[in-house]
């Protein structure tokens, strides 16, 4: 009997862009302050990306770049590219075609997912299909967002929240049992009506009538989005700990998804995490969407070893849910350091 192989992530790249946007910055702007914003969400700045023409594949196509070059992984190598995204390009191609056509890589199936913030964790839960009935032997995984261009920066409630960037990881077949062990993803879609882009899409399209009624921006209801996501966010890991036989004390690091410090904080001591073992980066990013949890890899792969224990966890809109369980498969202290403009750091 064949023992079907396990994904393994086996790098990963980051990308933000250069202009930065302060508290201090969004308090010109509306009636806020930095004090106010990072009591209630844990965010001091967010990263925003300018230039006429630039869309989310932009800083994607940034990360995927930085993957191959600090892999030394030829374009013809890959087999598949899934961009996860809640603000694609353009309603077709897909991101995840024009990524590929900007970094060279060429004659394979690419294709985006759209499920909010758990976006990345259901593009990771799918890759691991393909490594594991043999069909590809190096994936490509994208979870990138423009959040900017849906964001209202006249509505305190939702401007302070997000940034845009973008965070890719390599997967490869594991030759020692590490990779991800379990994942698990839910959605309900009842919840539509807490968070959504009301136009822009195929029951409202855009016309004079919306724009001028602002219906192209992101509305969430915050009080309801906190509640369901901490409620979530912890449910499935819990469903994920006990399938794997796995205690709060034998997880090496919490990746949640960063949306508000205070869930991330809630989640953890639901899963009796001390936060000494949580990815945190919401205060440098605010909510990048579907690039949260790649960045949190990014930003903390130095302190990665092989064998570490990682569960990660996201909650976003529809709402869509997703946790993942991971065995890291190398020395992240080794692995080669890139800059966003791809030099060594």
């Amino acid at each position: 009997m064949t023992i079907p192989a396990r994904a393994a992530i086996t790098a990963v790249h980051g990308y933000v862009p250069p202009d930065v946007l302060t508290n201090a910055e969004l308090a010109v702007m509306v009636d806020t302050s930095d004090a106010w914003i990072t009591e209630r969400t844990g965010i001091r700045e967010r990263h925003i990306l300018k230039g006429e023409g630039l869309g989310t594949s932009h800083m994607a196509a940034e990360a995927v770049r930085g993957l191959l070059q600090k892999t030394g992984t030829a374009p013809g190598e890959i087999d598949l590219l899934i961009c996860a995204t809640t603000t694609p390009d353009m309603q077709f191609p897909s991101t995840a075609n024009l990524i590929c056509d900007m970094v060279g890589i060429r004659d394979i199936g690419s294709f985006d997912v759209q499920a909010a913030c758990s976006g990345f964790l259901y593009s990771l839960t799918i890759a691991s299909q393909f490594i594991a009935n043999g069909t590809a032997r190096k994936v490509i995984v994208v979870g990138a967002d423009k959040m900017s261009s849906i964001i209202d920066y006249t509505d305190r409630a939702t401007c302070v929240l997000f940034g845009d960037g973008a965070g890719a990881v390599l997967l490869e077949p594991s030759a020692d049992g590490t990779g991800i062990m379990d994942s698990l993803i839910r959605s309900d879609g009842a919840g539509w009506i807490h968070l959504h882009q009301k136009a822009g899409g195929s029951r409202m399209p855009a016309s004079a009538k919306s724009v001028d009624q602002r219906l192209h921006y992101v509305h969430q209801e915050g009080a309801a989005v906190y509640k369901h996501a901490i409620a979530r966010m912890a449910e499935v890991a819990g469903q994920i700990m006990t399938r794997n036989n796995l205690r709060g004390n034998m997880i090496d690091w919490l990746v949640p998804h960063q949306a508000n410090k205070r869930i991330i904080e809630s989640t953890a001591e639901r899963m009796g995490l001390p936060m000494e073992r949580v990815m945190v980066t919401i205060n440098k990013y605010g909510n990048t969407t579907n690039a949260t949890i790649p960045l949190c890899l990014w930003d903390y792969e130095a302190k990665l070893k092989p064998g570490n224990k990682l569960l990660l966890a996201a909650f976003g809109g529809g709402f869509t849910w997703a946790g993942v369980y991971v065995q890291w498969a190398y020395d992240g202290a080794k692995a080669v350091k890139f800059n966003g403009n791809g030099k060594a750091s």
